[in-house]
């Protein structure tokens, strides 16, 4: 089949221009540009709904090796705003594969641009901190590049979560594949069947989240973020998950205000999962702030006293340790720090010293990365099972 490029431009908000290819020869799209230093993973990314409003600066040489199957994608829609790349591979090999990148792309309709120097992207990035940006077939006139920063910092939580309630157990039929495959991967866990029902407050939640409690057996509701409190509880659950999701925390705070009725008025396991971290450290009165150009790639350690663990992450926002250390969430031993960021020291995993309840800012699932911070299911399900089962606990 005959390869046809077509020029194309990234312009960002300071100025800069990054010249191009695409294979579409009439495209516009606006969005936070960022980079992710991954060297695989690229069909989880373009369908992680954390990336929503963003668009991805690979800064592997080259995207597509090992194409697009049935699998791997983390949702069932496109959330990045646009693919930017060195190089795209034109013929993939591995025995998955059920299309190229390149056909992904055209049939997805994917903005995006290959062929510039992403090193200088990435350097330029890093130095300035992730900026607004458009790719496009030609050079345009922004006149006001803060009402375009404006649109992408909308709540994007809104976007992608559902308005529907979806109950989902192991023995479904449509995610036996993809179980079988998982745990291959992973490792057999024993599947248990307790009855533990889990509530997930899907704020952009990655299938592999899903699969992963699926695979002890739990009885999952996935509830849209908007929940309430007393809805949750009509459910019953033995254990509550806050999920990874896109944007600024600190935008929910309808989210926020319900977490805090579930911590004070319950004793409900709680696991916070990136956005879910950040959510649940602010029910809890700590703070957030932005990131220069957040935490994105998949080997970033994380761990305290002379330990760590290799995590995937992508988050644009952290929780605090200076307002930690202020006010009294540590002072008063509500909480103590179990993970720090070992690349900056932000925070990386908390633990409420008086309730079931904990969360890491980082992916243990790890759709695409390091398995090291699996385990953290399995601590959540044992967790549940102690409570529910032993009532003297």
């Amino acid at each position: 089949m005959l390869n046809i490029f077509y020029p194309a431009v990234l312009s960002l908000d300071d100025g800069s221009i990054y010249k191009g290819w695409s294979f579409f020869k009439y495209f516009t799209s606006y969005g936070e540009i960022v980079f992710n230093t991954g060297m695989t993973g690229y069909q989880e990314i373009v369908t992680d709904p954390s990336y929503s409003g963003q668009m991805v600066v690979f800064t592997y040489p080259e995207i597509g090796n090992t194409g697009f199957n049935h699998i791997d994608s983390e949702s069932n829609f496109i959330h990045v705003k646009g693919i930017i790349a060195k190089n795209i591979c034109l013929h993939p090999s591995n025995w998955r594969t059920t299309t190229s990148i390149k056909e992904y792309i055209l049939n997805k309709q994917i903005p995006h641009i290959f062929g510039l120097d992403t090193r200088a992207l990435t350097r330029n990035l890093r130095m300035k901190g992730v900026m607004t940006g458009y790719i496009s077939n030609k050079v345009l006139v922004i006149d006001n590049w803060s009402v375009l920063k404006r649109i992408v910092n909308l709540d994007l939580v809104k976007q992608v979560t559902t308005s529907n309630i979806f109950h989902l157990k192991q023995k479904n039929n449509y995610s036996f594949n993809l179980l079988t495959y998982l745990n291959c991967r992973i490792g057999q866990d024993k599947i248990i069947d307790k009855g533990i029902c889990i509530v997930l407050i899907n704020f952009g939640v990655k299938n592999n989240i899903v699969l992963r409690l699926l695979s002890y057996g739990c009885n999952i509701y996935i509830l849209p973020a908007t929940t309430n409190y007393t809805e949750i509880l009509k459910y019953k659950p033995d254990g509550i998950i806050l999920s990874n999701g896109p944007g600024n925390p600190s935008n929910l705070s309808y989210s926020i205000n319900t977490i805090k009725k579930i911590i004070y008025y319950s004793n409900i396991p709680i696991f916070g999962i990136c956005m879910g971290h950040q959510l649940l450290s602010l029910a809890l009165g700590a703070c957030t702030f932005k990131l220069k150009f957040g935490h994105r790639g998949l080997n970033h350690p994380s761990g305290l006293h002379q330990y760590s663990e290799i995590t995937s992450q992508n988050h644009g926002f952290a929780v605090s340790l200076d307002n930690m250390m202020k006010n009294s969430i540590l002072k008063n031993k509500i909480i103590k720090i179990t993970h720090l960021n070992l690349n900056d020291l932000t925070i990386g995993g908390i633990l409420h010293n008086n309730k079931p309840i904990f969360s890491v800012q980082y992916h243990p699932e790890a759709s695409p990365g390091p398995h090291d911070s699996d385990y953290l299911f399995k601590c959540f399900i044992e967790l549940i099972s102690l409570i529910k089962f032993n009532k003297n606990i």
